[in-house]
């Protein structure tokens, strides 16, 4: 596996890339790794068409890699890669394999029944890579963590509102199981792309739910690390963005791709960038 992290995320287009592009090279080059490291996890459980054993067991190979090159060396560069940039910004080592852990739930479950099990899904997925990255981007306050972890759960739900076609399609259904049993919409609804009046209050409620994750996040961030935390910022405005258009389209995620293009992306972040570099 050769090291082509900076390549990864910037084929990406995701929000992640256009985020952290202003930052000093130093960590700009982490965070090419880290994200690297994170779209290739992911890619295991979501590329390909190999039988979910084969996905399991490369896993479990990845977790190997990843101990290899914590403790002693990795047969790949980006592992080896990862783990200097762990030592050099001492970031704690759970965050990644929560992450895995996170991966094999893909694997292992297709409903979640409560919203407090989705939300530890979320925490695996998306928590634990703001974890990583605040350690990269520099913070004073402990609280900085308890920011990470509530936008990295407004953002997966987000996601989760904006794929669900997609997700379906892969035989996921992310939103909880209580939830639509309160809203009368049932899986074969969702299956059918059955979009009425019970839909729309369900994604309303879920939308409301995201949005207030978003409003911890901010309650945890302080003022003086607003300036260092600036890629985080911008991925919030980016994702925040992005739920305002799905509401806009009064939740119609069936028939219509709504998406926060390349220009308003680069925008925001450039946006952000400025506001805290004027401010200090």
């Amino acid at each position: 596996m050769s090291d082509n992290s900076k390549q990864i995320a910037k084929e990406s287009n995701s929000s992640f890339y256009y985020s952290f592009s202003l930052l000093a090279k130093p960590k700009r080059d982490a965070m090419n790794t880290v994200y690297a490291f994170c779209r290739k996890t992911d890619d295991i459980v979501d590329e390909g068409t190999e039988p979910e054993e084969l996905k399991f067991e490369r896993l479990r190979k990845w977790r190997i890699e990843l101990e290899k090159a914590l403790y002693g060396t990795s047969n790949y560069q980006l592992f080896n890669k990862l783990a200097a940039i762990i030592k050099q910004f001492n970031i704690p080592i759970d965050p990644f394999f929560e992450l895995i852990v996170g991966m094999e739930m893909d694997l292992q479950r297709k409903r979640y029944p409560s919203f407090d099990e989705l939300k530890l899904y979320c925490y695996c997925v998306a928590s634990t890579v703001g974890l990583i990255c605040i350690e990269i981007f520099g913070y004073k306050n402990k609280s900085a963590k308890d920011y990470a972890i509530n936008l990295g759960l407004a953002m997966q739900l987000t996601n989760i509102l904006r794929d669900i076609k997609k997700d379906s399609d892969r035989g996921r259904i992310y939103l909880p199981q209580k939830d639509m049993n309160d809203f009368n919409y049932s899986e074969t609804d969702l299956i059918k792309r059955k979009y009425n009046p019970e839909f729309v209050s369900l994604m309303k409620y879920e939308a409301a739910r995201a949005e207030e994750f978003f409003k911890k996040a901010d309650q945890f961030l302080d003022f003086e690390d607003k300036h260092t935390m600036f890629p985080a910022r911008a991925m919030q405005h980016i994702y925040h963005k992005l739920l305002t258009k799905i509401e806009a389209e009064n939740y119609d995620v069936f028939t219509k791709k709504i998406k926060v293009g390349k220009l308003e992306k680069a925008a925001i972040s450039l946006g952000v960038w400025a506001k805290y570099s004027l401010v200090y």
